[in-house]
């Protein structure tokens, strides 16, 4: 997907948060497993954060300045974004 290389442009810090067995974060991992080399491949300078915390619920985090962060919290979005 094209979008892929050129999420560094607007966007200046990415961070996966997921549980290492949960079945809701089962989309989270694969999608972190499939796509993460190539999104740091083509994205060498962006910070891509993977915390994982038992229980926790998958969420996405994106950094676009200094102050504005925002949280899209969702298994479903990683489902979206895989499709």
């Amino acid at each position: 997907m094209a979008w892929r290389g050129h999420i560094s442009k607007n966007i200046k810090e990415l961070r996966f948060l997921l549980c290492q067995s949960s079945p809701a974060s089962s989309s989270a991992r694969a999608f972190v497993e499939k796509n993460y080399k190539e999104l740091k491949t083509l994205n060498p300078k962006l910070p891509i954060l993977i915390r994982e915390c038992k229980g926790v619920e998958p969420q996405l985090w994106a950094r676009y300045g200094i102050t504005l962060l925002k949280s899209h919290s969702s298994s479903f979005l990683f489902e979206f974004i895989t499709a």
